[in-house]
């Protein structure tokens, strides 16, 4: 079971993602905060896997609080939720740590692909935010993009291969395929090339493929 926090100053928003949630039978909430201070001690008290934190609420808003957790030993995965379709807000979340952002009016059974996607150690975007995030993340230059390079020249061939396809928003299983390899091979490979670029997760590997311009070049 996928054990998930659910944190919302709404108390009808953290009811409905309740219902959604527990009718999936691989899902478990296993507790509800209606800020960030609560999701903190809720999340270090309970130990989910999953954490869906609101971006905007009163006192410690979620941002503060997914930067706060992500600090943790074992730290859960968060997906920020949001109504507002911002990049301001998407680009703060990913800077937090945060693996997922969802609009609020996502379908209901997409928050549980979301959620089993995060737990599974992928990144899951809306995707309504998706391509021009990554173009728009940062200002760009040639210096950036020199220095992204630099940054991705420490991993293998093979390693760049998988991180590319993983700046494409393929799945283990999906980049398996496409360089025919086994999933538990590509999930090693992601592993051990997130460890060497210093980053936290999928979104931010990604990032760092479109800073270098690697997009364009072929696979």
């Amino acid at each position: 079971m996928i054990r998930v926090l659910i944190v919302d100053d709404e108390i009808l928003v953290r009811s409905g993602l309740r219902m959604i949630l527990e009718a999936t039978g691989d899902i478990v909430v296993v507790g509800e905060a209606c800020d960030g201070a609560d999701a903190i001690s809720a999340a270090v008290r309970l130990r989910p896997d999953v954490i869906l934190m609101d971006v905007r609420m009163p006192g410690t808003d979620g941002l503060t609080a997914a930067a706060e957790i992500g600090e943790l030993p074992e730290a859960p995965k968060v997906i920020m939720l949001t109504t507002f379709d911002l990049d301001e807000y998407v680009h703060l979340a990913l800077r937090a740590g945060a693996v997922g952002f969802l609009l609020k009016d996502t379908p209901p059974r997409d928050f549980a692909t979301a959620i089993r996607a995060v737990a599974a150690g992928n990144a899951m975007l809306a995707p309504t935010v998706t391509k021009r995030l990554i173009s728009s993340f940062v200002e760009k230059g040639p210096s950036q993009a020199e220095v992204a390079r630099k940054r991705l020249a420490v991993l293998t061939y093979r390693e760049q291969q998988v991180i590319r396809a993983v700046a494409q928003g393929l799945s283990n299983a999906e980049i398996g395929r496409r360089l025919t390899m086994s999933e538990a091979t590509v999930k090693a490979h992601v592993s051990h090339s997130l460890a060497k670029l210093g980053v936290a997760n999928r979104v931010q590997a990604a990032i760092l493929v479109h800073d270098a311009g690697l997009l364009s070049c072929q696979q």
